[in-house]
């Protein structure tokens, strides 16, 4: 039944698809074609997902990306993520960004103890993910090559959805896991207020095999500390494989604006090209006033 559901859904949900001509990085992209990828707490959870010019599935298995917005867990939605699908997508992905069930105060205090709102946030994006790589051969991408990641709430989401075993839609197929070969994660929102809940707990479920990932920090943002604890636990573990980069001055979210969305946008590029998901040099110019991403040692 789940099935014909999202069968339905899409028929009717489906835009024209969105132009991939050349646009500036400070531009608002459109929408992407419209997916549904499940139904939780009664309502349609949506995705967005941006293709190739020309691409063709059936002669074409490119790379995914997949990128979850951010928003507290109470908020944010579609929007924060087109431009870098639209830009994704012109470099050679399909790029999807994907929202998921997020409760509301008054859902979240009726929770038992021990249990947080982030908790259904990451089980939708772990449906996110396998929808995803279910219907790689419509998409013509490989499943095999899928990478993942959001912006602040949206980077805890994808790195939960990913590392932990748990949290997952019974409905789900048991036999498509949520795995992915890469991260881009924009300010993700790690902190140790989550210890009081193992299941969202990022560094409970950090693995020195992580996949390769790119991390983007302001260093005026106070949510750095949390991302800093789980970057000293990687390096503990003796993962090699993560990188961080560093926007001078800047507070929470900055990677939404220009310059920073285009300089971090570059960065996530050539992150990419040097890991074998894309070739070639980022279509970006850098911005005219000379800022910087700042790799940290």
């Amino acid at each position: 039944m789940r099935a014909i559901l999202v069968t339905i859904a899409v028929a009717w949900l489906m835009p024209a698809p969105a132009s991939l001509a050349a646009r500036k990085a400070d531009d608002d992209a459109p929408p992407g074609k419209v997916y549904v990828y499940k139904h939780s707490a009664g309502k349609p959870r949506q995705m967005e997902i941006y293709f190739p010019e020309g691409h063709d599935p059936a002669k074409a298995k490119v790379p995914g990306v997949i990128l979850f917005h951010g928003g507290g867990w109470t908020g944010g939605g579609l929007t924060q993520f087109r431009a870098a699908c639209h830009y994704f997508a012109g470099r050679g992905l399909v790029a999807a960004t994907a929202e998921y069930q997020m409760l509301s105060k008054a859902d979240a205090a009726k929770l038992p103890a021990g249990e947080t709102k982030k908790r259904v946030c990451i089980t939708d994006a772990k449906s996110a993910i396998r929808w995803f790589k279910q219907h790689a051969g419509e998409l013509g991408i490989d499943p095999a090559r899928i990478i993942t990641g959001g912006g602040s709430a949206g980077g805890h989401v994808s790195a939960l959805a990913t590392l932990n075993p748990g949290l997952n839609d019974p409905e789900d197929p048991k036999d498509i896991d949520s795995s992915v070969v890469a991260y881009l994660w924009f300010n993700p929102a790690f902190t140790s207020a989550d210890r009081d809940d193992p299941e969202v707990d990022v560094l409970r479920h950090l693995k020195a095999d992580m996949a390769p990932a790119i991390a983007f920090f302001g260093t005026e943002d106070t949510w750095k500390q949390g991302w800093d604890a789980a970057h000293e636990k990687l390096k503990s573990l003796g993962n090699s494989t993560t990188e961080l980069w560093l926007a001078e001055g800047q507070g929470h979210s900055f990677f939404n604006r220009d310059p920073w969305r285009a300089l971090t946008l570059i960065a996530a590029d050539r992150f990419l090209v040097r890991r074998g998901w894309l070739s070639g040099d980022p279509t970006l110019a850098p911005p005219a006033g000379g800022e910087k991403l700042v790799k940290a040692r």
